[in-house]
């Protein structure tokens, strides 16, 4: 996987939300969230799993939600924050983190209702074998997002410190196939550089937030997607 050391580093995770998601980086954290609870809603009582769970963002906030959670990640300076931010928030009983590998997860066929990944398949190098693993575990549903291959990421992508993998919707789709996924839903998101919006205050990234929205209500929203979200279920 990409950036598998420098995602381990403690200096790395204690700055991960601060950076990524300050100013107007707020927005995409939202949206992010947002997407994630309209794709696995209801989540009272349902077995979960988060994989590259990171900093625990969506981890407790699903169980905050009512989810019976796991949140897996390969480093362990991520998985600190992920646990300081679930005592902080009061749902450290209802949830469980583990270091592991997403290549092979530690768990039995069919053993959660729901297994989902959010900024992950962007980093991996063998896409087909983590998505089998996410299928193998689930007995119902997979959520993952991906970057766009036709999209404003492909002209600033190579500029970035590790890149990132672009997906084809051509491409998203054959994996589901070769996972043994339907597809159930799809959503498109235009979304300008992450790093621009982090770059600029709330009040005036709000501003173009509603620009990027506006667009992805029209013709070229689907084509210029920057984001895509997918929800699969296991056939």
């Amino acid at each position: 996987m990409k950036g598998a050391e420098w995602y381990q580093a403690d200096e790395v995770a204690e700055a991960y939300e601060d950076k990524r998601f300050s100013k107007g980086g707020r927005l995409i954290d939202e949206r992010e969230k947002e997407a994630v609870l309209e794709a696995l809603s209801p989540l009272e009582g349902k077995r979960v799993l988060e994989i590259a769970c990171g900093t625990g963002r969506f981890t407790a906030m699903l169980a905050a939600e009512g989810a019976d959670i796991v949140g897996l990640d390969i480093s362990g300076a991520m998985l600190r924050q992920g646990r300081q931010k679930a005592q902080e928030l009061g749902v450290d009983d209802h949830l469980e983190f583990m270091r592991g590998d997403a290549a092979r997860l530690p768990f039995p066929d069919d053993h959660f209702d729901a297994v989902f990944a959010v900024r992950f398949f962007h980093l991996a190098d063998t896409p087909a074998s983590f998505l089998a693993e996410m299928a193998r575990v689930s007995k119902s549903q997979v959520f993952f997002d991906t970057f766009n291959r036709y999209s404003l990421r492909s002209i600033y992508n190579w500029l970035l410190p590790m890149g990132s993998r672009l997906y084809s919707e051509t491409e998203v789709l054959r994996l589901l196939h070769g996972a043994d996924l339907q597809l159930e839903e799809e959503a498109h998101d235009f979304v300008l550089p992450y790093g621009f919006y982090r770059q600029i205050p709330d009040e005036v990234a709000a501003a173009f937030r509603d620009a990027d929205t506006a667009v992805g209500k029209t013709p070229l929203g689907r084509p210029l997607a920057t984001v895509s979200y997918w929800d699969a279920r296991v056939a």
